[in-house]
């Protein structure tokens, strides 16, 4: 069984940055598709970034594009998700979240997959 445990989140100012890591233990991260989605409070639940662990393929959103980069490391079997040019409209709680053998678009765009984290509180505020 998967498990997924992130962390790295904590208060940031406007402008600044921060990088979360999702460690998966339980399991190799191979062939699965892991993403990061946020939850705001009074907002639905959005998938934000993901990545493809055979191809190395990535998805960003539309309101993170070009101010966040998804990675993984496959020896420490872990991804990471580096927040630059942070906004107040960020703060959320994140979660990571991984499925087996499917596509971007599916993890991304359609809920996320099967195996979740417990999340990690971001804030940015002045």
């Amino acid at each position: 069984q998967l498990q997924l445990v992130e962390s790295g989140g904590g208060l940031v100012q406007p402008g600044g940055s921060l990088r979360l890591s999702c460690a998966a233990s339980g399991g190799t991260l191979d062939y699965y598709v892991i993403g990061w989605f946020r939850q705001a409070p009074g907002k639905e639940r959005e998938g934000i970034s993901c990545i493809s662990s055979y191809d190395d393929s990535t998805y960003y959103a539309d309101s993170v594009e070009g101010r966040f980069t998804i990675s993984r490391d496959n020896a420490k079997n872990t991804v990471y998700l580096q927040m630059n040019s942070l906004k107040p409209e960020d703060t959320a709680v994140y979660y990571c979240t991984a499925e087996f053998i499917t596509t971007l678009q599916a993890v991304c765009r359609t809920g996320g997959g099967r195996y979740w984290g417990q999340g990690t509180q971001v804030t940015v505020s002045s």
